[in-house]
């Protein structure tokens, strides 16, 4: 046994089992262990962030850490984007970045990096294993260190000397941590808040918006609190059956309007809600003048446990309210729109489905029609870096393979990381991508004029415009491997959805909608 096989071995002794990978010299002592290791599934992705992306859709949905094999530095700064956003979910995750052998590395050779210091900021912990019987060991305290809590990505950097070199240092368990209940005292004291608020608020993020800690949420609104969730959240449930809470407004202005007279804004799962820019003469912080803040459960915290030991202090109803379900009844006529997508989307998506969105300006249109459709999860872009939904939808389907998964872009974020389709195809994953294409960086435009930066020019247009020349969706998505439909009509989009929905495998629509 060699040090890859130790490492190996050590992450699927934890359920470690997924592997996604843009692997290089460095790491082929990796990628031929993995044939003694059948249990081990590995996802070949030709561009890093398509690899980082992936494995945070599988965290997200299986709740325990995929790794990707990432090749130096450079590798890992590739895939650096979707390990921000995936940072920003608390996704459990474990980077393996290869390294040069360890006697090598005074050489300076090209691809020579300081690698801990490039991966330091995404990563909870970063170790190198430079013996390689150090690497079993140290694999299962990456393990440990990707739970947190709240979790995240981790780093372990494997020189190739310590995956060649052999050991006997065999797989290690390890102890993944527990999140604490809040305090009963942080209980007792938000129970009195609520009691003496005339307009209390319950802001809920992470944990606190997954399906046990929705339900005790639910019985906060009934009792008479309103509970919005964060704007971009990790893994949401919606649909029928469902509690729905609102949604913190994106643009500062439309929130601080929202939350006009709040008197108390109690945290689970999140932080204090701040803008996702700066702009001239507006505030960063979207906590109204005069409201008290106060934190029920740390991200850290179990806030399921809070938000239940919350409802009981306060006698709040065993149950709260849930969202019917309600599909619409008529099919969408006229010209191809997000909100007309929106309306096949309610109509067809089955029960268990998983919404990848990083539609950006077309995604409202979507939500908006698919409150009351069959229950259904959505993972969100939680830290802003466009270019997640294929990625998210890559992980998601390999971590849930019984489960249809949609993944929602615009055009200008897929092609981020529109070499996850050709993945698509190649794992004949039950995913469908739909692309909508109005062939603008759309919400700069918006963006443009909330800074005061003025009407956008000749020369400003040309970095907003993706239509000269117009991508061509469906010869792209036909070249990587997936069946592919353009729509230009609403009807046509109702067709072409409702049959992918009802068929197993991978297919692509562009929804042309401008």
């Amino acid at each position: 046994m060699n040090g890859a096989d130790a490492l190996i071995e050590t992450l699927l002794a934890n359920d470690v089992d997924a592997c996604f990978a843009n692997p290089g010299t460095s790491e082929m002592q990796f990628v031929a262990a993995l044939d003694g290791q059948p249990k081990m599934r590995p996802v070949l992705c030709l561009f890093e962030g398509v690899a980082t992306g992936a494995a945070d859709g599988f965290g997200r949905m299986a709740d325990r850490p995929a790794c990707t094999l990432l090749h130096l530095g450079p590798g890992y700064g590739n895939g650096l984007a979707n390990l921000h956003n995936a940072r920003r979910a608390y996704t459990p995750l474990i980077n393996v970045v290869g390294d040069h052998a360890t006697y090598h590395r005074q050489y300076d050779a090209p691809l020579n990096s300081d690698i801990p210091t490039i991966v330091g900021p995404n990563s909870l912990w970063v170790k190198s294993a430079d013996r390689a019987d150090d690497v079993a060991a140290l694999t299962a305290e990456a393990v440990a260190a990707s739970y947190g809590p709240p979790g995240g990505p981790v780093s372990l950097i494997l020189p190739a000397d310590s995956a060649w070199t052999e050991t006997t240092a065999g797989a290690v368990k390890a102890k993944a941590p527990e999140r604490p209940a809040p305090s009963g005292e942080a209980i007792e004291a938000a129970a009195r808040a609520v009691r003496a608020a005339k307009k209390p608020v319950l802001l809920i993020g992470g944990q606190a918006c997954r399906a046990e800690a929705m339900v005790q949420a639910a019985r906060l609104s009934a009792h008479g609190v309103r509970v919005l969730a964060d704007t971009f959240v990790a893994r949401q449930g919606r649909g029928a059956g469902l509690f729905q809470p609102g949604r913190m407004q994106y643009f500062g202005e439309a929130a601080l309007a929202d939350l006009d007279g709040t008197d108390l804004m109690l945290l689970a799962g999140t932080t204090q809600p701040v803008a996702f820019f700066a702009y001239p003469d507006r505030p960063s912080l979207l906590v109204p003048e005069g409201c008290e803040l106060m934190t029920l459960a740390a991200r850290s915290e179990d806030a399921a446990a809070g938000l239940r030991a919350l409802a009981d202090a306060l006698g709040a109803p065993a149950s709260g309210p849930v969202q019917p379900l309600k599909r619409p009844e008529g099919a969408p006529t006229g010209p191809m729109t997000p909100q007309a997508a929106g309306v096949s989307i309610a109509r067809h998506l089955p029960e268990g489905a998983i919404i990848c969105d990083d539609s950006v300006t077309s995604g409202g249109g979507v939500a908006s029609q698919t409150g009351t459709a069959a229950p259904h999860e959505v993972l969100a872009l939680t830290g802003g870096a466009i270019g997640q939904a294929i990625p998210l939808s890559i992980g998601a389907a390999v971590a849930c393979p019984e489960r249809k998964v949609l993944s929602l872009n615009g055009d200008g974020a897929a092609m981020y990381t529109v070499q996850g389709l050709w993945t698509i195809a190649r794992e004949n994953l039950d995913v469908t991508v739909v692309v909508f294409a109005n062939h603008a960086y759309r919400i700069l435009g918006i963006e443009l004029g909330r800074t005061g930066a003025g009407a956008a020019g000749p020369s400003a247009a040309k970095l907003l415009d993706l239509g000269d020349p117009k991508i061509d969706w469906v010869s792209m998505a036909k070249a990587l491997g997936l069946p592919a439909v353009r729509c230009e009509t609403a009807e046509s989009f109702e067709t072409v959805f409702a049959s992918a929905m009802r068929q197993t495998g991978p297919m692509f629509i562009e929804a042309a909608i401008g």
